[in-house]
C-alpha cells in the first residue's frame, strides 16, 4: 500500500518513460547525423534495450521528489512571509531555486 503523502509511483514512472523516450529519439537523431559512415549493425543492442526502473527505484524517486517539492514550498513560504505577502508567487520560487538546487 502506497503512502498518501508521496507522489504516485505510476505517475513518476510515466514521466520517466516520457523523458527516456525523448532522449532515445534525440540520441537516434544525433547518431543519424553524426555517424553516417558507421556500420549498419553497430550499436543496435543499446537501441533495442528498453530503459526500466525497479519498484524500489520508483518509490525512492517519488519520495525524493516529494521532499524536493515540500522544501521548495517551505522556502518560498518563508520568503513570502518575510515580504508580507499572503500567498507564494512565482518570484518567490525563482528566488529560492538556485540555492535549493545546490542543496539537493
Amino acid at each position: 500500500m502506497e503512502d498518501q503523502n508521496t507522489f504516485d509511483s505510476d505517475l513518476i514512472h510515466a514521466i520517466f518513460k516520457l523523458v527516456w523516450n525523448r532522449k532515445s529519439i534525440e540520441r537516434e537523431r544525433n547518431e543519424g547525423t553524426n555517424n553516417l559512415d558507421s556500420e549498419v549493425g553497430a550499436g543496435t543492442s543499446k537501441k533495442n534495450r528498453s530503459t526500466t526502473a525497479s519498484a524500489n527505484a520508483l518509490k525512492m524517486s517519488s519520495e525524493l521528489l516529494r521532499l524536493f517539492v515540500a522544501e521548495a514550498v517551505q522556502r518560498a513560504a518563508t520568503i513570502s512571509d518575510a515580504e508580507g505577502a499572503s500567498k507564494i508567487e512565482a518570484t518567490h520560487l525563482e528566488r529560492i531555486l538556485p540555492q535549493l538546487l545546490l542543496d539537493f
